[in-house]
């Protein structure tokens, strides 16, 4: 009788360990089939629980992702908990790699008062066993409270078999979920290449085709003029605009999946040009050289400039640049406060911090509705200097943020504000700005952060906010406005001379 009694033991436990080997494919997620495994084996022992003990190996904790319970109430509480290593008997088992069998919880009374008291229930018995993984042990199978008799050596061997299935099943969900996360990752980073790339070739339409056409403008004027070379040069400079055509046409084949002229695609706006035409003509009008005049007019223009470092007092800086912007936004309708501490001077080059803090109040103000507000502020912070620009706008995507520094990433799409004037809502940019002031931040040793929290009534990057906070069906109050988003750019400017002696670099 007692040799059929094993038998049929052996058999129901190879049952129950094929029944749990073919459940693996249909659990996508390892919490449900670490739930299922130790609802089996719950069962498989006659035992009130069963947990999945996991090692968070960065903070030191154990946890609880699998638990099957009689009481479901249980189950549901004891995924919510965490303790220390040293707290739980699974920790001696981890750091050991030995089964542990205790009958009479009574002996152990110090490792499980604080357990039970958060769990819930009583423990009068459990087992556990260890879970191994090719190089390490990462957790313990446990099994809580067996309702008749006790736990015996042929249980720890019924574990031990089962153990090994569920650090297979959580090895592969690790795997998985890394891959998971690698795919999210280059999926991200693709799609942000797209992005630039179309919003790239958006914003090379406009200037190609208008250099192009002042190009033709420029040789037929000059084409009254005697040919003292200008002719030569004139075939390099339409030789190199056709280079830019093609690229531009082949970034938008790329894009679009069409094949189209540029002439096609752009509606020249000859008004936008006309202004500086006629000025540059009057300029060189009557001059002999004037494709001499034209060269040094482009090497003033583009060519390279000394940055050198200077004492600013930021406080002052940015104070007389708030007045200048506030007329230059007149026409909007946002609140621009200040607050200035008296600080002591920094060494940057004028032209570098001058560009750094139009950026950041200009990208504020073009992110902030209207009846908003942005605020600028200027501290001491211990041996340094904080610069904050913080708007109360529609806040950027967290997807997004990681990525604006990179340079050519708006956080806008690009048709969204193709048509916009400065400071206007939506206004945008070339995507440029950010990574201008990245790079000046290596260069002239400052740190710039940020910190952004989207409006969640348009988490998504195609949700468009009104532009004005009383048009807003969703908060159109200030004060509720002013809690659903916005965005904040620090910059750090440590107090003593910059290291980097900017005064041998030249753009």
């Amino acid at each position: 009788m007692e040799f059929l009694t094993n038998e049929m033991r052996i058999r129901h436990y190879n049952d129950a360990i094929l029944r749990i080997s073919m459940a693996l494919p249909e659990y996508h997620y390892v919490d449900s089939l670490l739930d299922y495994i130790t609802g089996e084996i719950k069962q498989l022992l006659g035992a009130e629980g069963a947990l999945v003990i996991l090692l968070d190996e960065e903070k030191g904790e154990l946890y609880f992702p699998g638990a099957s319970y009689d009481n479901t109430a249980i189950r549901e509480k004891v995924k919510e908990i965490r303790f220390p290593l040293d707290q739980l008997l699974a920790g001696t088992v981890i750091k050991t790699g030995e089964p542990i069998i205790v009958n009479d919880t009574t002996k152990e009374s110090t490792k499980f008062p604080e357990r039970d008291l958060k769990f819930g229930y009583h423990t009068r018995n459990l087992i556990e066993v260890p879970l191994k993984d090719k190089e390490r042990i990462t957790g313990v199978l446990c099994v809580i409270n067996k309702k008749n008799g006790t736990f015996v050596q042929t249980d720890v061997n019924l574990l031990n078999m089962i153990a090994s299935t569920v650090s297979l099943s959580i090895e592969n969900a690790r795997f998985s979920e890394d891959l998971k996360k690698a795919y999210r990752e280059v999926s991200s980073l693709n799609r942000a290449k797209n992005k630039a790339i179309f919003h790239l070739s958006h914003e090379l339409k406009t200037p190609v085709a208008i250099l192009t056409q002042v190009m033709g403008l420029l040789h037929d004027d000059l084409s009254s003029l005697p040919d003292d070379g200008w002719k030569s040069v004139m075939v390099m400079g339409k030789r190199s605009m056709a280079r830019i055509v093609g690229i531009q046409e082949e970034v938008a084949d790329i894009m679009q999946n069409r094949h189209q002229k540029a002439y096609g695609l752009i509606s020249l706006l000859f008004n936008q040009c006309v202004d500086e035409l006629e000025l540059l003509i009057a300029e060189g009008y009557g001059k002999s050289d004037i494709i001499g005049f034209i060269t040094k007019r482009i090497k003033e223009i583009f060519g390279p400039k000394e940055d050198i470092s200077k004492e600013i007092f930021l406080d002052r800086f940015v104070y007389e640049m708030l007045e200048k912007i506030k007329c230059q936004s007149s026409h909007r309708s946002v609140e621009i406060e200040s607050h200035f501490e008296d600080v002591h001077p920094i060494f940057i080059p004028r032209d570098v911090i001058q560009k750094v803090v139009d950026g950041l109040i200009k990208n504020a103000l073009e992110n902030t509705p209207d009846e908003g507000k942005v605020e600028v502020s200027i501290k001491k912070r211990g041996d340094g200097i904080i610069l904050e620009v913080r708007d109360y706008g529609v806040g950027i995507i967290k997807g997004d943020q990681k990525r604006i520094f990179e340079g050519f990433f708006p956080t806008q799409e690009s048709m969204l504000y193709s048509t916009k004037k400065p400071y206007d809502f939506n206004a945008g940019g070339k995507g440029a700005d950010l990574l201008r002031m990245n790079l000046f931040s290596e260069r002239y040793n400052f740190k710039i952060n940020i910190n952004s929290s989207r409006c969640r009534f348009i988490p998504k990057e195609g949700d468009l906010c009104p532009g004005r906070i009383s048009d807003c069906i969703y908060s159109p109050l200030r004060e509720d406005c002013y809690n659903e988003g916005g965005t904040t750019f620090s910059l750090f400017f440590p107090s003593k001379r910059n290291e980097i002696n900017s005064s041998d670099h030249c753009d």
